[in-house]
């Protein structure tokens, strides 16, 4: 006689209705339920997985789907209610995918050409010490711009930046971009040492709000750690619809949060 019982704890934990579904709570991934671009640790997922027992749950990171899995794990969109990646541009609800939104389908392929075909004219002019390869990066949900070319080496890369910060490079690109395409209600975001990102206005975290139905919401939470202006979580942190809460790790996260929702 097999007397094995199997237990099997659903990751579907949205087939379990929350104490209070009509409140929810969105989390950011980096820096909120993770240390910057690394794991979950088992305690925080299982710290998680009792707070969906309270409230509703969702997920809303900057990075594509197969990178929130490698930080939250496999099949992440099946363990909360709702699953938002690249801002929501990737929309998942129950586990079931409602949409899929790339900058192609969204500025039509005759823009994509006028961009790139621009951008390259453009710095195809610009003189810089050197030059090296991967100017333009098409991505589904934004380009990436780089003057110097993405594959330079880390000394370049630090070098390359003195010299932009100097020459103000990206900043004057930017602006003759503004210009050039005022039509298409572009936002022009510079980040990092090398590059800038070029996405619809609007394609900030508040995207994955219009998911949630302001019928089904009594209030909508949200937690994340780059939370000032010009930071990632800004848009939504602030945003009228939203309870915005700053955080400054993990355990932080876990604080606000038991003293919100768990006691």
């Amino acid at each position: 006689v097999n007397t094995t019982t199997t237990t099997t704890t659903t990751n579907n934990n949205y087939n379990n209705m929350p104490e209070k579904p009509r409140t929810i709570a969105l989390f950011d991934v980096d820096g909120t339920l993770t240390v910057p671009r690394g794991e979950v640790t088992d305690d925080m997922m299982e710290f998680m997985m009792k707070l969906s027992e309270k409230i509703t749950v969702g997920i809303v990171g900057g990075s594509d789907l197969p990178k929130q899995e490698e930080q939250l794990g496999e099949g992440v969109v099946k363990k909360f209610p709702y699953n938002f990646s690249q801002n929501g541009l990737v929309a998942y609800k129950n586990g079931e995918l409602l949409e899929i939104q790339t900058i192609s389908k969204f500025l039509g392929e005759d823009n994509i050409k006028r961009i790139v075909n621009w951008v390259m004219k453009y710095l195809a002019d610009v003189d810089l010490p050197i030059k090296r390869g991967t100017f333009i990066e098409f991505r589904s949900g934004m380009f990436n711009v780089s003057p110097i070319g993405r594959n330079c080496s880390r000394p370049e890369r630090n070098d390359y930046e003195k010299f932009d910060l100097e020459h103000n490079i990206r900043k004057n690109m930017v602006e003759a971009m503004k210009k050039e395409f005022a039509d298409l209600n572009l936002t022009f975001s510079i980040g990092g040492q090398i590059s800038f990102d070029v996405f619809p206005q609007g394609w900030d975290k508040t995207y994955c709000l219009k998911f949630l139905d302001a019928a089904d919401f009594d209030e909508i939470h949200f937690f994340g750690d780059k939370t000032f202006e010009g930071g990632n979580d800004y848009e939504i942190f602030t945003s009228e619809r939203t309870i915005g809460h700053t955080v400054t790790s993990p355990e932080d996260t876990k604080e606000q949060c038991t003293k919100l929702f768990l006691s």
